[in-house]
């Protein structure tokens, strides 16, 4: 599986629109992408996917789907659901409503990966810098 990185354009029109429709005053997941943009660049995580083959999901979406997981207590099927059925988690991670998300299995994936590479420290290494000052 190779690295594909579309994750940091902007946050498609219409899921902005409808998000700030359903959330006029925010809500966490529209706080965290307007105030930071991407919490996590896929190149942080460049050691555990190849340059070849079929591209996955972007890793620095998946690391902050696992964050929010954790905050939440999810499962992994609970967290496959919440990204294709939820507003706010598709303006969080910049998808168009369409979207489809991904299989729940490439949740465990992405973990076994960056257990694999020694990556796992890297993610909650890079959480508090990336908020630091967030209200």
């Amino acid at each position: 599986m190779s690295m594909r990185s579309n994750y940091g354009a902007d946050v498609p029109a219409v899921t902005r629109d409808v998000a700030r429709a359903a959330f006029p005053k925010g809500c966490l997941a529209m706080r965290i992408r307007d105030g930071h943009g991407p919490l996590f660049a896929d190149e942080e995580f460049k050691a555990a996917f190849g340059t070849r083959g079929r591209p996955g999901v972007p890793p620095g979406r998946l690391a902050l789907v696992g964050i929010l997981q954790f905050a939440e207590n999810l499962t992994d099927r609970q967290a496959e659901h919440a990204v294709r059925a939820r507003t706010d988690m598709k303006y969080l991670l910049g998808l168009e409503l369409t979207d489809p998300g991904f299989d729940h299995t490439v949740l465990t994936g992405f973990r076994d990966r960056l257990l694999a590479h020694a990556l796992e420290a890297r993610v909650l290494d890079l959480l508090p810098e990336r908020l630091a000052g967030m209200s």
